[in-house]
């Protein structure tokens, strides 16, 4: 089957590759479409150490069933891949499972045209979602999961309370946009890259700048959604939150210093690290993306699987929307 696989630092290749072999209790899933995730580039940038090269990645993935009880069935994949047995698993916080992994991490993952995985990882979806609409329930469910904590920290009612989103790329937009349906109107997204802050103004009624060079009033919010996960953010973020407000911090970009820890305390700040999400989210992610309250259209582009190295490049260069998503060929 063909497959893109990561080979080293920055470097992708189009390989014909063994298919999976499906282990007990797992099927085949002929892929039909699979995002490139902000995970996928950090470790194409050789910073992930949990993904060893050669290695197919990839985990934002949708497709049809082609063998077990669900063949035929049209497919998203929760990529999460957990115990099922431990405590967090049974109290429905299988997220936290110590032995959680993704596709795409250790095992191959869905820039392929077919992965093997377990049957639970499926929701059947509706006969009228698109594959390429669905194939962001994973991290509309990321972005879902970390609005849940700023929502339920807000000691206002949502429509009355700002909120401040750092970062423009496919999680802030999508936790913008799911702010939006928790009733907040007063939104801010902060991205540096012009083109995604002209798609931001294009297809959403978001405000947006650049905080290289404008300085609007985006302080004392309620809360803080750090999409980007940098010693820079982290600083920005302790800056903009009001006192009593929430930093809730999804990006991993770096571990470098900038949090200030005095004035969370001083002003009893409430910061949250938030890491993908339960299969509730999941559910709900799906649900949203069928009503068509978030879609895809006007910030995301479909490129083929072939194109993939060069989409790849492009992400890295500034010179891509806030989401790809790679097309398998069949």
């Amino acid at each position: 089957m063909k497959a893109l696989v990561y080979t080293g630092a920055e470097q992708t290749e189009l390989r014909d590759v063994p298919e999976a072999i499906p282990e007990e209790d797992q099927c085949l899933v002929d892929i039909t479409h699979c995002g490139i995730c902000g995970s996928d580039m950090h470790a194409w940038h050789g910073h992930d150490p949990r993904r060893v090269p050669p290695l197919i990645l990839g985990h934002e993935a949708v497709g049809i069933v082609r063998t077990g009880s669900l063949a035929g069935k049209r497919v998203a994949i929760n990529p999460l891949m957990t115990c099922c047995n431990c405590d967090t698993c049974k109290s429905g916080r299988e997220h936290l499972c110590a032995e959680r992994e993704l596709i795409g991490m250790r095992v191959p993952g869905a820039f392929a045209q077919s992965v093997a995985i377990n049957e639970r990882n499926l929701s059947v979806l509706p006969d009228d979602l698109a594959f390429a609409q669905a194939s962001l329930a994973e991290p509309l469910a990321c972005a879902v999961h970390s609005v849940g904590f700023g929502i339920a920290g807000l000691t206002r009612p949502a429509g009355d309370a700002k909120v401040v989103v750092l970062g423009g790329g496919a999680i802030g937009l999508l936790s913008a946009l799911a702010f939006r349906l928790q009733g907040v109107n007063d939104l801010w997204v902060a991205e540096t890259n012009p083109l995604r802050r002209d798609m931001l103004k294009q297809v959403t009624d978001l405000q947006s700048w650049d905080p290289r060079t404008e300085n609007p009033d985006a302080n004392n919010a309620d809360i803080v959604l750090d999409a980007v996960g940098s010693g820079i953010t982290r600083a920005a973020a302790s800056n903009m939150v009001m006192p009593g407000g929430t930093i809730v911090h999804i990006g991993l970009q770096d571990n470098e210093p900038g949090l200030d820890t005095r004035r969370l305390t001083l002003q009893e700040v409430r910061f949250i690290g938030t890491y993908c999400y339960t299969q509730a989210d999941f559910v709900e992610a799906l649900s949203i993306l069928h009503s068509g309250k978030i879609n895809y259209q006007g910030w995301s582009d479909l490129r083929p699987l072939e194109a993939g190295t060069a989409a790849f490049q492009d992400i890295h260069l500034g010179a891509a929307p806030p989401k790809i998503i790679l097309e398998m060929p069949h």
